[in-house]
């Protein structure tokens, strides 16, 4: 902006109403279809009601698993879940605590499925029901860099909480323990960003563009 102009004006999201005939395929919203299509989506799901999508998301999502603990109301699980519905990832977990911060999540929760689970050990007895592996993300003694690792296809990614990271309880279940490598100052890298990361590692080995 030049120094004393005015702001510039904000080109709108999304699309405006429907020009032409409508389409008849159940999964377009009569409403968006009238009124424009504002949603953050990609273009091939505009004007899709909500649950044609997800139902369109479940068809291709990944077997990768994503899981948080929130025993202090994390406020970088709503970038995760973001994160996770751009991966399309199966489902994100969150350990401790029901509640969390949704802002982040940028209304993708209502795309991804988010499972709860109140203690470590109700999360790990689902884990070893479905025959997940359980991968800790921190940057610890006896951990090892996940830039080389092989994560299998299908797995948990399990992040602590911001500051402290994994808990001991979640750590002792965890099949291996993978790090981040870092190069600067600072102990740990923000958890939504190592969660990012640490997801497109998996995207790097199991998923084609």
């Amino acid at each position: 902006m030049s120094a004393g102009g005015d702001a510039a004006e904000v080109e709108p999201v999304g699309v405006g109403p429907w020009e032409g005939e409508w389409p008849s395929d159940e999964r377009y919203d009569p409403e968006l279809l009238r009124d424009g299509d504002r949603r953050n989506v990609v273009d091939g799901y505009r004007y899709w009601t909500l649950e044609a999508i997800v139902a369109d998301l479940d068809t291709r999502r990944h077997p990768l698993h994503v899981a948080i603990e929130n025993w202090q109301h994390d406020f970088n699980i709503g970038s995760i879940v973001r994160t996770a519905n751009a991966f399309a990832v199966a489902e994100v977990h969150i350990i401790g605590k029901r509640r969390w911060n949704r802002r982040g999540a940028m209304v993708t929760d209502r795309y991804q499925h988010v499972r709860h689970h109140g203690t470590v050990e109700a999360f790990t007895a689902w884990a070893a029901g479905e025959g997940l592996p359980v991968l800790g993300i921190d940057n610890v003694d006896d951990s090892v860099p996940i830039e080389s690792a092989a994560l299998p296809s299908a797995c948990v990614l399990v992040f602590g909480q911001e500051g402290p990271g994994l808990s001991d309880e979640v750590r002792a279940a965890c099949d291996r323990t993978l790090s981040i490598a870092q190069f600067g100052s600072t102990r740990s890298i923000n958890a939504g960003a190592a969660a990012a990361i640490a997801m497109h590692v998996w995207i790097q080995q199991h998923a084609t563009p």
